[in-house]
């Protein structure tokens, strides 16, 4: 589809938004049952791209990609009705008689960017929260996950008309040509890198973006956490989809006096999730490609290897792997890791962490293992990141209930449950005036102005 063509299949996109049909209550729960039933019908193939493209288990498959989706449906379902007509508010004393009400609006049109590491996950649920606010919605899939992205393409093609929702595969080329459009807002996942270049074509349309990048989470254990409890956690967190997750245990800080504790916790995990030989087990996954196997690879040759190293370029595969003696200056520490890679640091005391963790750009996820609460709370308010999880990792993504986004580089808006509506709805004011009182806002101004004053203090 070249720049014409698709300038065309937008037009008919915002033909059919400005008819009005996508307002409609019912069409949007519609909408919502009919991705809710065309997932569900496609469950074996969409495991099955996600074992080609990744080698992803299907247990993993389904609870990282597929389930967050019916999740994510189900809780709004559940709450469009309460939330489509917004919410009244406060009236102003000078408005007396008046009423007033945040009503949200759909957007009109707008484009959605997955990346390939959950690449039905990341692209669909944001789908969710557009098609609940009542938007037309263009789908860019990944080309680094080839499967997932025909899959994409043929499913949302049966489930959707072209001109509700529709899909455009391909790779920078076309992304290149879907940013010279203009949309009402655009959804990026992704590396900081290229959300820096959504968000300047976005500005040549002044058009809002959600950005969701990433970043270097840092992973703090201290002293009194339970070594056992906390390695489970961390190597769950750290290996799952082999470490390619934008909300993994980027760097391990633990505490000096843990530290040997929680390393052999941290290998006896590692053997039991996958056993003595992780490349034959069923449920370790696979780097996408070769220049990202590549990139990982380079990694190790800083530092001290624990355990793991092992790679196998022609089966993507790298083990599981800890690292020591890393330095704040190697590259692994300036770099998203985005693989199966662990680099553990030590600390002395809790001042030395949060002194650390500031100097940085702000993180996508923060995790903490600790039970003091005096240092959990400490944590909490000084530092920043997108989210925090306290004695776990990434569960904290799970509840609809939590909005999930960045903050500073690791991007920008949040999304899931009630957000994801938000973040694709203009929260409109209306003011509705009285037509009985009509207060002396006139001239010629006879009022004192010191009534004026007082007045305006209760706006």
């Amino acid at each position: 589809m070249n720049s014409e063509d698709f300038a065309n299949r937008m037009e008919e996109q915002r033909t059919f938004f400005q008819r009005g049909r996508t307002m409609d209550l019912g069409f949007r729960k519609e909408a919502l049952r009919r991705l809710e039933k065309g997932v569900k019908e496609h469950e074996k193939d969409i495991l099955e791209a996600l074992r080609l493209d990744l080698g992803r288990a299907s247990v993993e498959g389904y609870t990282a990609d597929i389930a967050p989706i019916y999740a994510d449906i189900s809780f709004i379902l559940g709450r469009l009705g309460r939330m489509i007509k917004g919410f009244k508010v406060p009236t102003p004393l000078a408005f007396a008689g008046g009423s007033s009400r945040i009503m949200p609006e759909p957007l009109g049109l707008v484009l959605i960017m997955g990346p390939w590491n959950y690449p039905f996950h990341l692209l669909l649920r944001p789908l969710v929260g557009a098609l609940a606010a009542g938007n037309c919605a263009v789908l860019k899939p990944s080309e680094m996950a080839p499967h997932s992205s025909a899959l994409i393409h043929n499913m949302i093609g049966e489930i959707f008309p072209s001109y509700h929702v529709t899909v455009l595969e391909g790779g920078v080329e076309e992304a290149t040509t879907l940013l010279e459009q203009r949309f009402d807002s655009i959804f990026y996942t992704g590396n900081p890198t290229v959300g820096r270049i959504v968000m300047e074509a976005a500005a040549r349309h002044l058009t809002p973006v959600i950005l969701e990048l990433g970043g270097k989470s840092p992973c703090i254990v201290d002293k009194d956490a339970n070594p056992r409890l906390a390695a489970r956690r961390i190597a769950w967190g750290k290996f799952l989809n082999a470490g390619q997750t934008c909300v993994a245990p980027d760097y391990l800080l633990v505490h000096r006096e843990i530290k040997e504790a929680l390393l052999q916790e941290v290998q006896s995990a590692i053997l039991e999730f996958y056993g003595e030989g992780p490349q034959e087990s069923p449920d370790y996954g696979r780097i996408v490609n070769d220049r990202h196997f590549s990139r990982l690879a380079g990694y190790l040759e800083a530092g001290r290897l624990i355990c793991g190293g092992q790679t196998d370029k022609e089966d993507k595969y790298i083990a599981p792997t800890l690292l020591e003696g890393i330095t704040e200056n190697d590259p692994i520490m300036h770099e998203e890791i985005f693989g199966p890679i662990l680099p553990v640091l030590e600390f002395d005391n809790l001042d030395e962490v949060i002194n650390m963790v500031n100097r940085r750009p702000k993180p996508l996820a923060l995790y903490l293992f600790t039970r003091n609460r005096k240092n959990q709370l400490r944590v909490i308010r000084e530092t920043s990141s997108g989210g925090v999880c306290i004695n776990d990792t990434i569960s904290h993504m799970v509840s609809n209930n939590l909005p999930f986004g960045g903050v500073g580089e690791s991007g920008m808006g949040q999304y899931h449950g009630a957000a994801s509506f938000y973040a694709f709805s203009h929260m409109k004011s209306i003011l509705r005036a009285s037509s009985w009182f009509d207060a002396p806002k006139y001239p010629p101004y006879r009022i004192d102005l010191t009534w004026i004053k007082r007045l305006m203090r209760f706006t």
